[in-house]
């Protein structure tokens, strides 16, 4: 008895510490996303690319990043996802570094092929980590993780600012992010859990590593595809706001220049606080009534941008949409996780490429739809999209209700 006494304070140790590790991970990532996407105008200059072929140099990240994912679930039947996670983080942070060192295409080719492939990676490796850990907790728990992106985000657009502000070149703007965060990934790596391995099987054993994975031939298009279409859906309405909102607010709305930067601010701001608060309402309400709501809010917020008379209520309507569109991203994976339980790392794999099909096909399709038609009304294309959610919401549904209302009462519960 005092012998499962301690293994079961061990596995609850060391459950928070893959916690705390993971939301670093998260943290991370959004920094130095945001420090490629904000940069881009100075990656531009630096290198010498031509409007023209900068479409392609932007599109190659995403389309790789897809092969990065893909390659990952094909990984993890072999490894753990948190060995994956341990050598994507570094290596991520190494691609930053050299976008900001190099000054020829090539050099900048060969950076962002390593920057999408280990974006990937580490994308499909974080989320199923996290629908791993979600699993052992028994609650919701995978708003806060994406919380953290959020936040990171912030802190890179803002030290991108600085940046910016100052004049400084991209390597001294990247390097001392590199030189901090490289040994905290390093470190806090070492904390990651699989979280499975920890609980006890019935034989009394744990989970072999890449148990999961192996049953990814068990994971079907068919069911995995309205979670599909919602995440790209989504990140269609997510690449809207952050390539067209400051645009939009200039050209459309009359505002000046400085007031164009702050609809995406406002919009990362209330995604932050709407996943920060989104795994209490996923255990108060339950996936589906949440994901519901958040899709309304989401289309109610590209309505108002659409029909803004003025700046600051089109500022009001990307805040809005921030609120809305936050939870349904970490939902889509978490559901994915409780569709197909014994294979949840492949499905993750899976339905993390339509992360990047969105981000994909949003930019160029406003943009062709405001060229040929109007930007009001091609506001009201992802507002659509995103309403599709409704009839797919069935789809997040917990029919063993483990993460909602707080109907669990299984000891991984009350971990801290």
């Amino acid at each position: 008895m005092e012998a499962s006494k301690i293994r079961s304070v061990g596995t609850d140790t060391r459950l928070r510490h893959g916690r705390v590790s993971l939301a670093l991970s998260f943290f991370v990532q959004g920094v130095v996303f945001a420090l490629v996407v904000t940069r881009i105008p100075a990656i531009q200059d630096r290198y010498g690319i031509s409007d023209a072929l900068l479409p392609a140099f932007l599109a190659a990240v995403p389309i790789l990043a897809g092969a990065g994912s893909v390659l990952t679930g094909k990984i993890v039947a072999r490894v753990r996802p948190s060995l994956v996670l341990r050598w994507a983080q570094p290596l991520l942070l190494l691609a930053l570094l050299g976008v900001g060192v190099g000054d020829q295409l090539w050099q900048l080719a060969l950076s962002l092929c390593a920057f999408g492939l280990s974006g990937g990676a580490l994308d499909a490796s974080m989320n199923m980590l996290g629908v791993r850990l979600q699993r052992a907790y028994g609650r919701s728990i995978m708003l806060g993780f994406h919380a953290t992106y959020s936040l990171g985000g912030i802190a890179g657009a803002s030290l991108a600012w600085v940046g910016a502000h100052w004049d400084l070149s991209l390597l001294m703007s990247y390097l001392p992010v590199a030189v901090v965060l490289l040994p905290v990934v390093l470190i806090g790596g070492r904390w990651c859990t699989d979280a499975d391995s920890e609980k006890p099987t019935a034989s009394g054993t744990g989970l072999a590593s890449g148990s999961e994975s192996a049953a990814g031939s068990s994971v079907t298009f068919k069911a995995l595809l309205p979670l599909c279409l919602i995440m790209t859906f989504a990140y269609i309405g997510d690449s809207t706001v952050s390539n067209w909102s400051a645009k939009y607010l200039q050209d459309i709305l009359g505002s000046s220049d400085e007031v164009a930067t702050v609809p995406y601010n406002a919009y990362m701001v209330t995604t932050l606080l709407g996943r920060a608060a989104g795994d209490l309402g996923v255990r108060r309400f339950g996936p589906v009534a949440v994901v519901r709501f958040g899709a309304v809010l989401a289309a109610a917020g590209f309505a108002v941008v659409a029909m803004a008379p003025g700046p600051w209520v089109g500022i009001l309507g990307f805040a809005i949409l921030g609120f809305g569109l936050c939870v349904v991203v970490p939902q889509c994976f978490a559901a994915a996780g409780r569709l197909f339980p014994h294979a949840s790392d492949a499905a993750v794999a899976r339905l993390n490429i339509s992360n990047y099909v969105g981000f994909l096909v949003g930019s160029p399709l406003v943009g062709a739809l405001g060229d040929a038609w109007s930007y009001r009304g091609a506001m009201l294309v992802p507002m659509l999209m995103i309403l599709v959610t409704l009839v797919y919401a069935r789809s997040f549904a917990d029919d063993a209700a483990r993460y909602g209302g707080g109907h669990d009462r299984s000891r991984t519960a009350d971990v801290g």
